[in-house]
């Protein structure tokens, strides 16, 4: 990233190529090291003396960068190790991303040659990297221009893209301290250039376009270490939301849960914020490079026009801000400045013959309210505004205090000179009142963050040995096996859940027995593990009251069951108390082959899959986390209690949710695994598992659960102290 020498290998003067581009980019972006090009058929470029290769140059060389056909590359890296060259940035393209086997092993023996000289490498198949930073001035890349330095960093796997976004973020007026793009990344990751760019002083913003992470665990360590520890925000831009399609699962689970899932709990997790395109991201960036990170989420809305003030308002509400409510004191101070037809509650109409002096003394009493976390100031340009004057103030204002101001001077052609004073003194400014919304709700879930009580991974107790055991039988000779209800709530008991108490019955004979020990009204369900939904085969019966109706429930359900799948093999049917009415809420789990355990929570039922309310995060997680699974359901109002109806007892799904966790890290061969419903009472009251299954795979951990750090036991006494 700061070379003090760079070998251009396949710097050129043809016109137009990507080697006189790069070599360009270097020579006159003000780098301040020695620059040298390489090529064997030219006796300079550009002037500058050139060498017929990498070995033939006499001085050290920090960087080479890479221009030259695919083919070719290996033999220049083998060069690079020849000449003790640390550093590699390869922009030649034609490897794995082309998705042909010639690509693929191409690229692997690219990786066996760095790996071999000791040699790392940014690409291939990348734009290039930009190191902004006055000492150094790097721009080892072929985009047009070199980007005006900046406190941002911008991370991307896509070159095109970057050229886009330079684009964008010169119309912006927005400046880098690093750009780099990455490509192939077939040796530095995202997760190197985070560990960088943690560290980097220049930095103070990082944004992200990702296609796809290199080890989650890794990632998820890192972005932690630098919200919670640098405090440095990120922000990333995620390809592939979309599914192509549902696939088929052993659980409600298995079918909401894909790879987007996985990266939403990722980021969740790490604090980190996505964001949807390319204008959201950098409208976010440039108000958390330039404004301090509000307290909390109470905003004031300042306006010379109603309905910008009203649209500002509910989208304020929609993002989960708070319309501050203002002291009476402030409110008198607004009074006094402002005519008898403003209003002085929040949104403050100033009118529209508002002068500056109207919209200065309002912004600064509003700002001096402790009720305030922070403010967006609204301006239409009308016949009497001064809209200069106006943005002259504002910054004096917003340096008087730690509040973050946001401004939306509406329009183009009028306001624009009002716009650039603004942003030269680094207030950011949006074309429309939600933009400046969504920016400072970013801000606030940000702030959010940083006040989160982060807590170490809590352990309880459990028989972990007696789930191993169980799960090891079921799997002998086996590659995977379904565990129905009875069998599952075996695993669910060693880990302390609170399951109902069952019996199986095998034959009609037995059910007078069997009801004997179950107090009525009970529920009746087939067990069998070719069966996994039990409700579509018919093989449940609830609200039996009588031994009589017992006996019925069984044969009907043995009938349903053999008419369903007539080669299914039938263990019999469950007994089982009714559990009491509740709310009733999921409890999954799905092992993704890239990222591990994944623990899923929503409201439960039948409809599960319809309604998809339901939250993820990967396992094991922090207490916290499960909190905020639990309260980022739409249905979290139900959980709360309303119209009349008592709080549930959220703090026993919280438990739950922690064993759930555990188990998953315990045990790697569950592969999937729901518990739905779980009935939950009455605050204090608890919760009860009404019904549950678990698929089981002999699989290996994930790559990311290899390198997953360990896990910080923590026993009840020492909980308690916490």
């Amino acid at each position: 990233m700061s070379p003090q020498s760079i070998a251009v290998v396949g710097a050129t003067n043809r016109p137009n190529s990507v080697g006189l581009a790069v070599f360009n980019n270097i020579l006159k972006g003000g780098y301040q090291g020695v620059l040298y090009p390489v090529n064997p058929r030219a006796k300079s470029v550009q002037s500058v003396k050139a060498y017929p290769s990498l070995t033939d140059i006499p001085d050290e060389v920090d960087l080479a960068v890479i221009i030259v056909p695919a083919k070719a590359v290996c033999s220049v890296l083998e060069e690079a190790g020849q000449k003790q060259i640390k550093g590699a940035i390869i922009i030649t393209a034609g490897f794995k991303e082309g998705g042909g086997s010639e690509g693929i092993k191409l690229e692997n023996q690219l990786k066996e040659v760095a790996k071999k000289h000791g040699i790392r490498l940014v690409g291939p198949n990348c734009l290039g990297v930009t190191n902004n930073a006055g000492d150094v001035r790097m721009n080892a890349s072929f985009a047009t221009k070199m980007p005006k330095p900046g406190n941002i960093a911008f991370i991307s796997q896509s070159g095109a893209l970057c050229t886009a976004v330079l684009d964008f973020a010169e119309g912006r007026d927005v400046g880098f301290s690093k750009f780099i793009s990455f490509g192939n990344k077939a040796d530095v990751s995202e997760i190197d250039l985070l560990r960088y760019l943690k560290d980097d002083p220049d930095t103070d913003v990082i944004l992200m376009y990702l296609e796809d992470i290199s080890n989650g665990r890794e990632f998820l360590e890192t972005a932690r270490e630098i919200t919670w520890e640098t405090r440095k925000p990120m922000l990333a831009i995620k390809s592939g939301r979309s599914a192509e399609g549902a696939r088929a699962a052993a659980s409600h689970t298995g079918s909401l849960a894909g790879s987007d899932s996985a990266y939403d709990a990722i980021f969740h997790q790490s604090g980190i914020l996505r964001v949807e395109g390319i204008d959201e991201l950098f409208n976010q960036a440039i108000a958390f490079a330039q404004q301090p990170i509000p307290r909390s989420n109470r905003i004031a809305i300042i306006t010379n026009a109603g309905g910008p003030g009203i649209m500002a308002t509910d989208a304020a509400v929609r993002h989960d801000l708070k319309i501050a409510s203002f002291t009476e004191e402030t409110k008198q101070k607004l009074k006094e400045n402002l005519p008898p037809t403003a209003s002085v509650n929040n949104p403050v109409d100033v009118i529209g013959d508002a002068t500056h002096e109207r919209y200065e003394s309002s912004l600064r009493h509003i700002l001096n309210d402790d009720n305030v976390d922070g403010a967006i100031v609204i301006l239409t340009p009308q016949a009497m505004t001064d809209i200069k004057e106006t943005a002259e103030v504002i910054p004096q204002v917003a340096a008087e205090t730690d509040k973050p101001v946001l401004c939306s001077f509406m329009g183009v052609a009028d306001v624009s000179e009002g716009i650039r004073h603004l942003e030269k003194k680094h207030i950011p400014n949006y074309s429309f009142p939600e933009s400046a919304v969504r920016s400072m709700a970013a801000m606030a879930r940000y702030g959010g963050l940083m006040s989160l009580d982060r807590r170490r991974v809590r352990r309880m107790a459990a028989d972990r040995d007696t789930a191993s055991v169980i799960i090891s039988n079921k799997l002998t000779d086996k590659d995977s096996y379904y565990m129905p209800e009875k069998e599952a709530n075996e695993i669910l008991q060693c880990y302390g859940f609170p399951v109902l108490k069952s019996v199986l019955i095998k034959n009609e004979s037995e059910v007078d027995e069997a009801a004997e020990e179950i107090v009525f009204p009970a529920a009746m369900k087939i067990c069998s593990s070719d069966i996994i939904h039990k409700f579509d085969a018919g093989g449940v019966k609830l609200k039996i009251k009588t031994v009589e109706q017992a006996r019925k429930a069984y044969k009907e359900i043995i009938e349903n069951a053999h008419k369903f799948d007539p080669s299914a093999k039938i263990d019999g049917v469950i007994i089982e108390r009714m559990a009491k009415r509740g709310v009733e809420v999921i409890l999954g789990a799905v092992r993704d082959p890239e990222f591990g355990p994944i623990c899923m929570f929503g409201l439960g039922g039948t409809f599960v899959e319809a309604i998809k309310d339901v939250t993820f995060r990967l396992a094991p997680m922090w207490e916290v986390s499960a909190e905020i699974m639990i309260r980022k359901i739409k249905a979290y109002n139900i959980l709360k209690g309303v119209r009349g109806t008592p709080p549930s007892d959220i703090d026993a799904i919280k438990d739950c949710l922690l064993r759930l966790s555990q188990m998953l890290s315990d045990n790697p061969e569950i592969a999937e695994l729901d518990i739905n419903p779980l009935i939950v009472y009455s605050e204090g009251n608890g919760c009860v598992v009404a019904d549950s299954r678990i698929l089981l795979k002999t699989c290996q951990k994930s790559s990311s659960e290899e390198n997953e750090p360990a896990v910080e036991e923590v026993n009840e006494k020492e909980f308690a102290m916490i």
